[in-house]
This record gives structure tokens, C-alpha cells and sequence, in this order.
């Protein structure tokens, strides 16, 4: 089930996670797309030609609104992902090349 926001096509899914309507996109991830690219809503158009741009508007309005809220949780699935990443032994290819000198 889907719950409504005052942001016109932004919802919050089960696990109170906001998407943009009518697609599997979340917020946080035309964020960090637009961060790590330095792309304009524009660009993101182009880039993501499912979405109007009415709701990558709507998308960064809610991200700037909320944004102390959705900085913390990239921050925290960074840490996750940092952690798994040193949990994670190395393949044998990776320490093989490591062996040798060539990465």
C-alpha cells in the first residue's frame, strides 16, 4: 500500500520510503544520480525518459524539504555498504592481480 504525500507525485511505500508515482524510483536514487552526475532536472530527463518533469521537480522539492531526514539514510546505507565491503573476503582473481603487483 502506497501512502499519500503533499508532494504531488511523490508516495511513500510499505516501508515508508518515498518513490516517485508510478514507478519503482526512489527519491534518494534520482538524488544521488543527480549528485554524483551534476546533472540538471533537465539532464535527468534525458537520463531518465519514464519520468515527467513534473516529478523530478516534485522529487527535489521533497529531497530539500526532508533532506537532513534522506542525507542520513544515504549516509547510513554508505556505512552498510563500506562495512559489507571490508566483511567481504577478497575473490581469489582480485588477490592473485594483488600478488603481482598489477592492481
Amino acid at each position: 500500500m502506497l501512502a499519500e504525500t503533499r508532494y504531488e507525485h511523490i508516495v511513500l511505500n510499505d516501508s515508508r520510503v518515498p518513490v516517485i508515482s508510478g514507478t519503482t524510483m526512489k527519491v534518494i536514487e534520482l538524488v544521488l544520480a543527480q549528485a554524483a552526475y551534476g546533472w540538471s532536472p533537465e539532464e535527468l530527463r534525458a537520463q531518465f525518459p519514464y519520468l515527467t518533469l513534473g516529478q523530478i521537480y516534485s522529487a527535489l522539492a521533497y529531497y530539500w524539504d526532508h533532506r537532513e531526514e534522506l542525507d542520513s539514510n544515504i549516509e547510513n546505507r554508505l556505512e552498510k555498504v563500506n562495512r559489507i565491503h571490508h566483511e567481504t573476503p577478497a575473490p581469489p582473481l582480485v588477490t592473485r592481480l594483488r600478488k603481482k603487483g598489477l592492481i
